[in-house]
């Protein structure tokens, strides 16, 4: 079983309502964005980022197991545009892609 990384403007990323993003805004992120393409074999809101990458879109938040630091930075990038923070399964806030490196969610 794999650890969680989630997009989200909860202060936990499971009690999101009333904060969620919607799944409006996703596709216009995936819209705008050039490195994300559209991967409608995993679902409708699923894509493809890089050579491994993915993310997602359920119930209000974006999210992606077991990512690499690059997933990381890029999930980071798109919190920011939607005024939203990464999150982990546990709660713990990430602002790096080091401080997933760093992490003992890994091991």
């Amino acid at each position: 079983m794999g650890y969680d990384l989630r997009i989200t403007r909860a202060v936990e990323w499971d009690r999101n309502r009333g904060c969620e993003i919607t799944i409006r805004e996703w596709h216009a992120i995936i819209d705008s964005d050039p490195e994300l393409s559209p991967d409608p074999m995993h679902g409708p809101c699923a894509v493809r980022y890089g050579k491994k990458g993915w993310f997602d879109w359920f119930e209000g938040n974006v999210f992606t197991t077991d990512p690499e630091p690059v997933d990381v930075t890029k999930m980071l990038s798109i919190a920011a545009r939607l005024t939203a923070t990464v999150q982990g399964d546990d709660g713990e806030y990430y602002d790096t892609a080091n401080d997933w490196r760093r992490s003992a969610r890994r091991s």
